[in-house]
């Protein structure tokens, strides 16, 4: 029907995240009241979305956009359009950025609608953080550029979940520790978080990569020191430390743990960069490993602050992280459902380099 459009999506095996399938389906365009269909430009793929399938039971990144049971859609942040709308204040051509699945349409219903957003309010997304479900306008974003949309994609998300991780640490007075340890240093949430601790300067941050990672992330400036994964028992483990662990190895996390001992005064865990090593991890000496949830971080410094400061503070600090991001990142784009495949295998892997910013699309190369 000339009414209809193919919605293309790519799948992975919530047990076997190296198995994929290309789903195929038709969505009308005629939509019931407040539906929105939005049409999926471009997103970045990163060692992030590893980890949002790491966490995808736990956290509930799984459900963001239901698929067949024993099938997962990736949540990945990058822009859409609206194509068709049926609510009043959701006009057709508004440029959005936010979650998407790794996919070439998605209709949500449109809610609490702002000026500068709104959310997706469909019921499946009800127990879920508002700001998962949020669609922020291009045109009301005061840092805006289009020339850095494919930043935003890559930074925007995971500065903001490393700006919030900093801003913990920092409340809780960094647990008595004067190091910060940051595992998988060289994926784009570490060098954030790297970014922000050396910004407040009240610890020292070491990060902790491969050896073929480590000329890189000692060039970044943001590390004052950079030590392999084999090298960890080099390290002074009279020192408190607080650890941040982009990685969830458990191989690695269990040395950092045994090595320090009783001097882990707080050990979070947020990625999976190395999810084929994941593990359990209890009954480690120092501080139990937990998970951070930004989202809840989000809502106490809300409290403290305002939502509108905090969202001002975190903005100016990501637009210079943006802009200096331009001394170590480059970005590649790939297009079309086999590239996109071929780039998320690849991620998943850990081939790809970690000055690259993966930015991917399920429509054919623009002419």
């Amino acid at each position: 029907m000339a009414d209809d459009v193919t919605v293309t999506t790519l799948e992975v095996r919530k047990d076997k995240w190296s198995a994929t399938r290309v789903v195929s389906e038709q969505q009308s365009m005629t939509l019931d009241s407040d539906e929105v269909l939005l049409r999926v430009d471009r997103f970045a793929l990163t060692a992030n979305n590893i980890s949002y399938a790491g966490a995808g039971d736990l956290l509930g990144y799984w459900g963001f956009f239901p698929a067949q049971e024993g099938w997962g859609r990736i949540p990945a942040m990058g822009w859409a359009d609206v194509l068709a709308s049926a609510h009043p204040d959701v006009a057709v051509g508004d440029r959005v950025w936010g979650f998407f699945p790794f996919s070439t349409h998605l209709k949500i219903l449109a809610g609490n609608h702002r000026a500068e957003q709104f959310q997706d309010v469909s019921p499946h997304r009800a127990s879920y953080a508002p700001v998962y479900a949020r669609f922020d306008r291009a045109a009301a974003n005061p840092i805006y550029d289009v020339a850095r949309e494919d930043h935003d994609s890559l930074l925007r998300g995971l500065f903001m979940t490393s700006w919030l991780v900093e801003d913990f640490l920092h409340m809780q007075s960094s647990f008595g520790a004067d190091t910060c340890l940051i595992t998988s240093a060289s994926s784009k949430t570490s060098i954030a978080l790297a970014h922000c601790v050396k910004k407040r300067g009240a610890m020292k941050s070491v990060g902790l990569t491969s050896p073929d990672n480590v000329a890189f992330c000692e060039g970044l400036g943001y590390y004052d020191s950079v030590v392999t994964y084999d090298a960890i028992r080099s390290l002074d483990p009279s020192r408190a430390a607080v650890i941040v662990d982009m990685a969830g190895s458990a191989v690695v996390l269990g040395e950092a743990h045994h090595h320090f001992g009783e001097n882990i005064r707080h050990s979070c865990r947020i990625g999976a960069t190395h999810y084929e090593e994941m593990g359990p991890v209890e009954d480690l000496p120092g501080a139990t490993p937990e998970f951070f949830f930004a989202p809840s971080h989000i809502q106490t410094r809300s409290a403290d602050l305002g939502a509108a400061q905090l969202m001002l503070d975190m903005g100016s600090e990501y637009a210079a992280f943006r802009a200096a991001s331009d001394n170590w990142l480059s970005l590649t784009h790939s297009y079309g459902v086999d590239a996109v495949e071929r780039v998320y295998q690849d991620v998943l892997a850990g081939r790809a380099d970690a000055r690259s910013g993966q930015i991917v699309s399920l429509w054919p190369a623009p002419q």
